[in-house]
Parts: structure tokens; sequence; C-alpha cells
């Protein structure tokens, strides 16, 4: 065990980059076996022998592990590192990922959501969307300089968000009256950007500094960057 940029690497004396790039490469291989589990077609004693694959990985992987106020080793909260965040996390296998980038006072993600996001046939599910739009709000807030917490989302459906498309997502913060922050975001596909396919509005509020030590003592005493 040795510290790592002021953390300790339960692997360790590995550096902080190989242990992100080996969490990054283990997520990419989980989000092609959701996809791949999500489409398959295989005969029943190839998803047998999947099956028995999968929970001798899962074995690997329990023999060492944190639980929800130990932030991950992986993690940099000052510097905007969420290895396993569910949207833009490349550790995740639920993030599609989304990438995101500042332009100018416009946040702007991209993404492509696979079979495993499927809603109505052959379209992501309502929520999905909503998930997607929340981060990308909470991007732009943040982007403002007014980083806050949801706490009302309006989310109005156009037209169904189509799978295994390129998308192309935009939000923006539109007010800030104290504490409390307005951010409005669309998605649409990339191929037709001026086509708003959902559209959503929320509210999001800077926590006081009792409200932030009352959710997050527990993180916060991890003693670590990632608390």
């Amino acid at each position: 065990m040795r510290a790592v940029n002021g953390r300790t690497d339960p692997a360790g004396p590995v550096p902080l980059h190989r242990r992100r790039r080996a969490v990054s490469e283990l997520g990419d291989a989980l989000r092609t076996l959701v996809e791949l589990a999500t489409a398959t077609e295989a005969p029943v004693e190839d998803l047998d022998r999947a099956t028995e694959v999968v929970r001798e990985a899962a074995d690997l992987l329990g023999g060492r592990l944190r639980d929800r106020s130990t932030p991950p080793s992986t993690d940099d909260l000052l510097d905007g590192v969420r290895m396993y965040n569910p949207v833009t996390g490349t550790g995740s296998a639920l993030a599609p990922p989304l990438r995101i980038e500042q332009s100018g006072d416009v946040t702007v993600g991209a993404c492509t959501l696979g079979l495993a996001f499927e809603g109505p046939p052959s379209y992501a599910h309502g929520g999905v969307s909503a998930l997607l739009l929340d981060q990308m709000l909470g991007y732009a807030v943040s982007a403002s300089g007014h980083p806050g917490m949801t706490v009302r989302l309006e989310t109005s459906y156009r037209a169904p968000v189509p799978l295994q498309t390129p998308l192309r997502l935009t939000a923006e913060a539109t007010a800030i009256e104290g504490r409390r922050v307005t951010a409005s975001g669309t998605i649409a596909t990339a191929a037709e950007p001026d086509t708003v396919l959902v559209a959503a509005t929320g509210t999001f509020v800077a926590l006081s500094a009792d409200q932030a030590r009352r959710l997050f003592a527990a993180v916060w005493g991890s003693g670590s960057r990632a608390g």
C-alpha cells in the first residue's frame, strides 16, 4: 500500500495514471459486454458458458471493495475526475459514455446510445434522455462558476431519440439568482443538430456550508482529494 497523489492505491505500488487506464479499459470491456449481451441471439450453450466466465470475472473484482462513503482511489473531485460517473465515467459499465466539451458559454456533449438503453423499440428510454440532460445541465451550471445540485428538472419529449445514432447535446446556464441557477439543454442527432428531440430546463441550488457538511461529512472524512 502506498500514497498516490495524497491517496492510498489499494492495488499497491502502481502509478495513478496506470490504474486509471486499467479502470477505463475495464469499463470499455464491460460496456462492450453489456451491449453484446443485450443484442445477442447466441445459442443457450454459449449463454451458459458466458455466464460462467462473467461470474469468474466478478470473483476477481470482489476481493477488495469500497463502501458508499469511500471515494474511488482513481477519483479527484478538485480536478473533476469521476471515473465511475454513470453518464460520463470511462470506468462505468452504465455510461454511454457522454463526452463533454465547453465552447464559450455553451456546453456541448456527444454520445451514441446502444441497445442497452432501449425503451420503445429502436429508441432510447425516456429516463435515459433525462439522465443525459441532467448531467449536461449540471456541467453547464458548474462551468458558469455557480455549481449546485439539481432541485428541479422539467423535460419535454418532442420526438424519440434513436439508438445506435450519434447524438449532439447542448446546455447553457440561463439565469443566476443568488444560490439558484437555471439552465436549459437539448438533445438532437449529430446529423440534424437543429432538430430538437428532447429539451429540458433545470434548477440548481448551491449548497450552504452546513448542507455540504451534513451530506458529505463521511466522504470528506476520507481525507483525500477524491473526497
